[in-house]
C-alpha cells in the first residue's frame, strides 16, 4: 500500500517510506538517549565534564558548576579547558594561576591514561579528580568534593595518635579484648609492669592463654584460671566492672580492673599499688600502734578489751596500769631522745615479761603502758607477772657507755571483780596505779574499793592546791641554824607552810610531792625564793638564807634567771643565799641542771646537799659536783645513840673535812646529841634545840640577838 509524504501529501513509494521510518525512530532513539544520559549525568552525586579533542568542553553537570563555584553562563559547550580555569581564578575559588593549573592537568592529558589526583581550592575545600581519556580524544573528568572525608580521615588519624600517645604514656598497663576474648590491644606500660616481652602476649591471645603464660613465666605464684576466667565472663554479661590484687613473685602488688565494653570484650588496666598499699598497710598500723614503741596504742587496746569482753562467758583477764618512776628525770637529764630510746627499751623488755602471744601490752602515750592478762587463774598470777615487770624495769638500761635508771609502779584490776566493762577496769587500774605510787613506788598495788575515797581525797588536795598561791593561802616560817664551835646562829632555813582555810596547816611533805606532780612547783618555788630573799634583806649582813629547792625547779627553763631576780630585787648578796638540793638532782646528771648549778655557784651562791646519806648518795657526786654544804638527815640524828648510827654520822663528818666542805645536822633535839656533834667536829646544828621554825618577824629579833658579834659591830 503506498504511503503518503505528510509534508506534501504526495505519495512515497514503499521503500522510501520505510527508510524515513527507521530514521524517525533512531532519531526518537538518540533523543531519548540523550535525555537519559543528560539525566544521568545531572543526578550525578559527582560532578562531571567532558572534553574533545581540541581540549573544548562538550558537556558538564550541575554539580561540576556547583563544586567550583562556576557561571553556567560563562561555561557553556565549546569553551576551551584553559578558560575554564581562567574563569575559576577569575572569581577567586582557584588556589593557583590558570597556567599553573593547566601545567599540573597537561601531563594527564597527553598521557591519555586514567588517573586520579587532587585539588586543592582557594576555601579550603578539596577535590579529587578521575581523568578517564576518551577513544577519540579528549576526556571525561569526574570531580568529588572530599573535604569532609579528608577531615574525617585527619580526625580518625588525629585520633589514632592520641589513642596510641594515651596508651604509650599512661601510668597503668591495659589489654583490650573482644567479644571473642582476644587480645586486640596490648601497651608497652603492661610489659613493663610484668617485666615481659611483646613475644609473650602476642595480638589474638586469649585472656586465659594470657594467665597462663604469667603462671608458665612465674609471675603468678598461684591463681586459678579456671575461676578467673569465669568471673570475667560473668562480670562481663553484668556489665559490671571486676577488680582484684594480684600479688607477684617478686613482691610487688598490681590492681587488675576489669571493665566491659558496650561492643562486647572488655579492658583489663594494670596498675602497680605496691607503695600506695604498703603506705596504706602502714597508716593502719599507726592507726592501731604507738609510732614510738610499736606497740599497739590505745585505741586498738580498747577495741581488744571490748572484744573480750563482748562474751557474756568471757574468761577472767586482768588488767595492768603501769607508769614509769623518775622518767622525767631522765628527759630533763639527758634529753627526749634518750627519752624515747629508754622507753623503746621498756617496751622491748614488757614484751619479753608477757606470758603468751595472747596477752597484750600497749602505750597510752608518755611513760604510760597497760597489760591485759588473759587466762587469769588467780592473783597469784598477776602477782608473778607483776613481779617480772618490776625485776626487768629495775635492771640498768645501758646507752652510750652511760646507765640509766628507772623504776616501774603497777595497779592491777581483775575482771569481772572490779568492774564489768573497760572503762571501769581501766579507772580502777589506774587508782591502783596511784596507790603504788603513793606508797613508794616501784610496787603493785591490786585495786582496793577503798582506793576510790583515797583517789577522791587526792583530787580534792590537787584542786585546793591550785587555788591556794592565788589566794595567798602560803607562807614561810624560818628556822635558825648556829655553828656548833662559837654557838653563834650563822643564818636560817625557810620553811613553806599552807594554811588552808578548810584544811588548816598542811605539813609541807603532804602537800610537795602533789605540787611536783601538777606542775605547780615551779610557781610556788619562785614565789618561796623571793618571799625568802626579802626577809632576809633585813637580817644582819652575812647571815645566810637557805632555801630548798625542788629538782623539778631546777630542770625547768629560767630557774638560774628567777634566782638572780630574786636577789636583785631584794638587794641581798649573792653570798648570803643556800640553795638546798636533794641527792636526786646530782644523780641525773643533767647537763642542763649542772650546767645551772654551776652558774649559780660561780656568781657566789652556796650549795648544800640536803637529806644526806638517805637516798642514792655517791662519793662520785661530790667529785663531779663539789657542794658547799652537807646535811646529815635528822633519822641519823634521832639515832645517834646507836653504835651503827653513831659510825655513820662520824664517818659523814670525817668526809666533809676531808673535803673541806660544811656539815649541818638536822633534827638536834636534846644536848647530848648536840655534844656528840661537838665532840666529833661537825660544823653546825640545826633542829628544836636551837630553835622551832618561827614567823619572819620572830626570827629577825633572834638573828639579830644571837649573830655574831663581827657581823653586827
Amino acid at each position: 500500500m503506498p504511503v503518503v509524504d505528510v509534508k506534501d501529501g504526495s505519495i512515497v513509494p514503499e521503500r522510501a517510506a520505510e527508510g524515513m521510518e527507521r530514521s524517525r525512530r533512531m532519531e526518537d532513539e538518540l533523543r531519548e538517549q540523550n535525555e537519559r544520559f543528560s539525566a544521568a549525568v545531572e543526578n550525578m552525586s559527582h560532578g562531571l565534564c567532558m572534553f574533545d579533542a581540541d581540549e573544548r568542553m562538550i558537556i558538564c553537570n550541575g554539580n561540576y558548576i556547583d563544586i567550583f563555584c562556576l557561571d553556567a553562563k560563562v561555561v557553556r559547550p565549546g569553551i576551551r579547558f584553559i578558560d575554564i580555569l581562567r574563569h575559576s581564578v577569575d572569581i577567586g575559588i582557584a588556589s593557583q594561576s590558570a597556567n599553573e593549573l593547566y601545567a599540573i592537568r597537561k601531563p594527564y592529558i597527553d598521557q591519555a591514561k586514567p588517573s586520579t589526583y587532587e585539588e586543592a581550592l582557594a576555601d579550603g575545600r578539596i577535590i579529587r579528580i578521575s581523568h578517564r581519556p576518551l577513544a577519540l580524544g579528549g576526556w571525561v573528568s569526574i570531580y568529588e568534593d572530599i573535604t569532609e572525608q579528608r577531615r574525617a580521615e585527619q580526625d580518625l588519624k588525629e585520633q589514632h595518635r592520641r589513642f596510641d600517645a594515651a596508651l604509650a604514656n599512661m601510668s597503668q598497663g591495659l589489654l583490650m579484648y573482644d567479644a571473642d576474648g582476644k587480645m586486640i590491644v596490648r601497651n608497652e606500660r603492661f610489659l613493663e609492669l610484668y617485666k615481659v616481652k611483646a613475644a609473650d602476649f602476642p595480638l589474638g591471645t586469649t585472656h586465659r592463654d594470657a594467665l597462663e603464660r604469667l603462671l608458665e613465666l612465674g609471675i603468678y605464684t598461684q591463681i586459678d584460671v579456671d575461676s578467673e576466667v569465669a568471673k570475667t565472663e560473668a562480670c562481663r554479661r553484668a556489665g559490671k566492672i571486676h577488680s582484684a590484687y594480684r600479688h607477684l613473685a617478686d613482691g610487688r602488688t598490681i590492681l587488675v580492673t576489669r571493665r566491659p565494653m558496650s561492643g562486647g570484650g572488655w579492658v583489663a588496666t594494670f596498675d602497680d599499688v605496691t607503695e600506695r598499699r604498703r603506705a596504706e598497710e602502714r597508716m593502719t598500723h599507726l592507726a592501731h600502734h604507738d609510732m614510738l614503741t610499736g606497740l599497739p596504742n590505745r585505741s586498738m587496746f580498747r577495741e581488744r578489751l571490748d572484744l573480750a569482753l563482748e562474751d557474756a562467758a568471757a574468761a577472767r583477764l586482768a588488767i595492768f596500769s603501769l607508769d614509769l618512776d623518775r622518767f622525767k628525770a631522765i628527759n630533763d637529764s639527758w634529753g627526749h631522745p634518750a627519752g624515747d630510746w629508754l622507753l623503746k627499751c621498756v617496751a622491748e623488755r614488757l614484751q619479753r615479761c608477757l606470758r603468751n602471744e595472747t596477752d597484750i601490752v600497749a602505750r597510752f602515750g608518755g611513760d604510760e603502758f597497760v597489760v591485759m592478762q588473759f587466762n587469769f587463774k588467780g592473783i597469784a598470777d598477776a602477782e608473778k607477772l607483776a613481779k617480772r615487770i618490776i625485776e626487768a624495769v629495775a635492771k640498768p638500761f645501758r646507752d652510750k657507755s652511760r646507765d640509766m635508771h628507772v623504776g616501774i609502779s603497777l595497779g592491777i584490776a581483775v575482771f569481772p571483780d572490779d568492774g564489768r566493762d573497760a572503762d571501769a577496769l581501766l579507772k580502777n587500774a589506774d587508782t591502783a596505779l596511784y596507790r603504788a605510787k603513793s606508797e613508794g613506788r616501784n610496787l603493785y598495788r591490786f585495786f582496793e574499793p577503798k582506793m576510790d575515797a583515797m583517789v577522791q581525797t587526792r583530787r580534792a588536795l590537787e584542786v585546793d592546791l591550785e587555788t591556794a598561791l592565788p589566794r595567798q593561802e602560803f607562807d614561810l616560817d624560818f628556822q635558825p641554824i648556829m655553828n656548833i664551835a662559837s654557838g653563834e646562829i650563822t643564818g636560817a632555813e625557810a620553811l613553806m607552810r599552807w594554811h588552808s582555810p578548810v584544811r588548816g596547816t598542811v605539813a609541807p611533805d603532804q602537800f610537795i610531792p602533789v605540787a611536783e606532780d601538777i606542775g605547780l612547783i615551779v610557781p610556788l618555788g619562785e614565789w618561796a625564793l623571793r618571799k625568802a630573799c626579802a626577809a632576809a634583806a633585813g637580817w644582819p649582813p652575812g647571815l645566810r638564807i637557805a632555801v630548798n629547792v625542788s629538782a623539778v625547779q631546777l630542770r625547768s627553763d629560767g630557774f638560774a634567771r628567777s634566782v638572780i631576780s630574786a636577789l636583785a630585787f631584794s638587794g641581798v648578796p649573792a653570798g648570803q643565799l643556800e640553795l638546798e638540793i636533794t641527792e636526786t638532782v646530782l644523780m641525773d646528771e643533767s647537763k642542763a641542771v649542772l650546767k645551772a648549778l654551776r652558774q649559780l655557784r660561780d656568781l657566789g651562791i652556796r650549795i648544800a646537799l640536803d637529806d644526806f646519806g638517805t637516798g642514792y648518795s655517791s662519793l662520785g657526786y661530790l667529785r663531779r659536783f663539789p657542794v658547799d654544804k652537807i646535811k646529815i638527815d635528822r633519822s641519823f640524828i634521832r639515832d645517834i645513840g646507836n653504835r651503827d648510827t653513831a659510825a655513820i654520822v662520824r664517818t659523814i663528818i670525817g668526809l666533809g673535812t676531808e673535803l673541806g666542805i660544811v656539815v649541818t645536822a638536822e633534827g638536834v633535839e636534846t644536848e647530848l646529841q648536840l655534844d656528840m656533834l661537838r665532840d666529833n667536829g661537825c660544823t653546825e646544828a640545826q633542829g628544836y634545840l636551837i630553835g622551832v621554825p618561827s614567823k619572819a618577824a620572830d626570827i629577825q629579833r633572834l638573828l639579830k640577838s644571837r649573830a655574831p658579834r663581827s657581823q653586827t659591830g
